[in-house]
């Protein structure tokens, strides 16, 4: 998708961080736990260190400010797509659930981070931490996107991958993260319906984000996507599947292993956000596990 010109953003919507130099990073590292944990929003325990990482100032956001940067340059879409969501949502949330929004913190860093969840490195990918409700991402996880999972880099599929961890954030204002076991696993586990919905909830974020209003500029955020544009958020989507990812990496899939959902449902209910468009047509909770 492309940003419309006029909107104006503010580059202190989004923090920075990186290790420093000779820092002790800790978790677990390499592709297995990039392809293994990414998108959680859960319980990140099993990959995320106990300690802290000595940090110091990430990139510089300055330049972040118009739509001709955030069209080409991926920290400054990370800015644009964050306001974007805030937006939608802060209206969206008491519409549709009589909740009133609070925008998570959003830190795009490198090589690791300290979080109230514990220490994380880039190989854990996009997390969503509930303890501190704040969404971390580094940005040369889209790089691998493409490289390791076989996705499109395309701009969609990056912001796909934000509005999901968002998704993550709504859902805990909703109340649903907190209900649910993330240690089960299996086809019908909480842990996928809460994955699916995440992906639902970015699918509708994408269904109205050309018309989501910058309230500064009065300027609408992005240019209505195309189709090939949101084929690259579904070719995203699939690419985190649970039985893709373990195709990759052992061989086979292994169902009652799932905590995310196979490539099928992950497009299907990106898509069912995207044509339903509201909050309710989200609610995986709610349906048969054979429907799921």
């Amino acid at each position: 998708m492309t940003f419309n010109e006029g909107i104006r953003t503010d580059p202190n919507r989004v923090k920075t961080s990186r290790a420093g130099t000779g820092a002790a990073v800790g978790g677990i590292g390499g592709i297995i736990a990039l392809l293994i944990y990414m998108f959680t929003g859960m319980d990140l325990s099993g990959v995320m260190g106990g300690g802290s990482t000595q940090e110091q100032a990430g990139k510089d956001l300055s330049h972040c400010t118009t739509a001709e940067a955030a069209n080409e340059h991926d920290e400054c879409r990370m800015v644009a797509t964050a306001e974007s969501l805030d937006v939608l949502w802060s209206q969206a949330l008491p519409q549709q659930a009589n909740i009133r929004y609070q925008a998570p913190d959003f830190t795009v860093f490198e090589g690791a981070v300290n979080t109230a969840c514990g220490q994380a490195t880039s190989a854990v990918g996009p997390f969503y931490c509930p303890a501190d409700q704040g969404v971390y991402l580094d940005t040369g996880f889209f790089g691998q996107l493409e490289s390791q999972l076989g996705a499109e880099n395309a701009p969609l599929a990056q912001m796909y991958i934000v509005a999901h961890e968002w998704g993550h954030h709504i859902q805990n204002q909703l109340g649903f993260m907190g209900q649910v076991n993330t240690r089960q696993t299996g086809p019908e586990s909480g842990a996928v319906r809460l994955e699916l919905q995440a992906d639902c909830l970015a699918g509708m974020w994408v269904r109205h984000a050309s018309s989501t209003i910058d309230p500064d500029t009065g300027n609408a955020f992005l240019v209505e996507p195309t189709e090939d544009q949101i084929r690259d958020a579904l070719t995203a989507a699939a690419a985190v599947g649970d039985d893709r990812i373990q195709e990759r990496t052992q061989g086979r899939a292994i169902p009652e292993t799932f905590s995310h959902g196979t490539s099928e449902q992950r497009m299907r209910w990106f898509a069912t956000g995207y044509s339903g468009g509201n909050v309710a047509s989200c609610n995986t909770f709610e349906v048969a596990g054979n429907q799921l």
